[in-house]
């Protein structure tokens, strides 16, 4: 009887048992595939449909791809080589890269000035875009303008140093003044930057040598990609300044800057860029005084920032409004007036807020540099339609040449979009 009792107790284990392995069909490559593709008798049928579409196409452009030529004069000798296969024509890349980076007229023993400037302005973005480094680097970013401008057009090296001082001279009565009247501040800096830069024109057609000290480069002789970087990099540095001014004039209480603000922006906005970059060309010049020449490239930057900045100035009101009124009264009960609010509080708040819209607006200005074209300058997309598809080597060349040029703004305007990605991670904009 004991016997059948000790046999009726259940057994308890002691260690536990091993994991077994899940199934295939959960774990890996098939786990993926099920969950993503095949979980459904509908999305097996888009995956298919999709996969048969994706082949179509490659089976038709890869060849075109890799039987592509790029050793050849002309279009004429790339067909010589195919011989009846299909296959593009590389070789206007390799023939005609220079045009299409540096433009038609830009010396070629100079193509070292602006490729240098491009890696100074590599290093000069790398301290504010990302705070992590030293800020030491600073120094490299505020004297960039003056450098690149120097490599890329060359002249007296007193012209960079004038436009420093001048543009520190203007700073430092900012500085002084701004803290008790802003407004005193700002103009009061503005005025003393074109006195400084008067005094400093003076100076240069005086001790002008005969022969300068780096070989001058006139404007219209700029082009290629390297004139499309130029458009996008200052005409969104001095917008985004600019469109804050705006933002904030359109907010004032002061009735006459209201009603200018809100007079520029929505006459900007209502005005396509080509209208303007057409005024730029013929009518800009009867702004200024009769006897000044005023370079092309300038009129057309002072145009594409002013349509630029109406948008930011559009984008950043909205970050202004979607702050909570609490913040406005947190910085009125500590007792800072409205420039400290607005540098210390509520800014830094808008601008995270706004750095989407503020980023969708620079990759459609960037883009929109191309439409430089229709007025006689040069850019990648003038290279493209005017000297190279006009020579009787490579007429007839249109995949290769507006697939290199789409390639070359994919990639910036990609990587403007993956850095806003990261930084509005890294700031943590999403109110979690």
């Amino acid at each position: 009887m004991a016997d059948t009792h000790a046999h009726s107790v259940a057994f308890v284990r002691k260690d536990v048992i091993p994991e077994s392995p899940p199934p295939a069909r959960q774990t890996g490559v098939p786990k993926w595939l099920r969950e993503n593709l095949f979980s459904s008798w509908a999305n097996t049928a888009l995956t298919i449909a999709a996969a048969w579409a994706i082949y179509m196409v490659l089976s038709s452009f890869l060849p075109w791809i890799l039987n592509g030529v790029w050793d050849a004069s002309s279009l004429s000798q790339c067909r010589e080589i195919l011989a009846g296969k299909t296959g593009a024509c590389f070789a206007v890349l390799t023939e005609r890269w220079h045009q299409l980076l540096f433009g038609f007229t830009y010396p070629s023993e100079l193509y070292w000035r602006p490729v240098l400037a491009f890696i100074i302005m590599l290093v000069a973005f790398a301290p504010v875009l990302f705070f992590d480094l030293p800020r030491q680097m600073l120094v490299v970013t505020v004297l960039f303008p003056f450098i690149a401008f120097y490599l890329i057009w060359g002249g007296p090296l007193l012209t960079p140093i004038i436009a420093f001082l001048g543009c520190v001279a203007g700073y430092l009565v900012f500085s002084h003044y701004g803290k008790a009247n802003f407004a005193t501040g700002f103009f009061g800096g503005i005025a003393a930057a074109f006195i400084v830069w008067s005094i400093g024109g003076l100076l240069v057609d005086l001790v002008r040598p005969e022969e300068p000290w780096m070989t001058p480069v006139p404007s219209r002789d700029l082009g290629g990609f390297m004139l499309n970087m130029m458009l996008g990099v200052t005409c969104v540095s001095l917008s985004v300044p600019l469109g804050i001014v705006l933002a904030l004039g359109r907010q004032s209480d002061m009735p006459l800057i209201k009603a200018v603000c809100v007079i520029f922006i929505e006459f900007i906005r209502g005005v396509p860029l080509i209208t303007l970059l057409f005024v730029a060309s013929v009518m800009l010049a009867y702004f200024f005084p009769p006897e000044s020449t005023v370079d092309l490239f300038l009129r057309v930057v002072i145009m594409i920032t002013m349509f630029s900045s109406a948008y930011i100035a559009e984008v950043i009101r909205g970050g202004l409004a979607a702050l909570p009124k609490g913040q406005y009264e947190a910085a009125d009960s500590l007792g800072l007036d409205y420039p400290q609010a607005m540098r210390l509080i509520i800014l830094p708040q808008a601008l995270k807020i706004s750095i989407p819209g503020i980023v969708n607006v620079a990759v459609g200005l960037f883009k929109d540099t191309t439409l430089v074209s229709v007025i006689s300058m040069f850019d990648l997309i003038g290279m493209i339609r005017g000297p190279i598809l006009a020579s009787t080597e490579w007429s007839g060349v249109y995949w290769e040449l507006f697939g290199f040029a789409a390639l070359l703004f994919f990639v910036v305007c990609y990587g403007i979009s993956q850095y806003s990605q990261w930084l509005e991670r890294r700031l943590a904009t999403d109110h979690r």
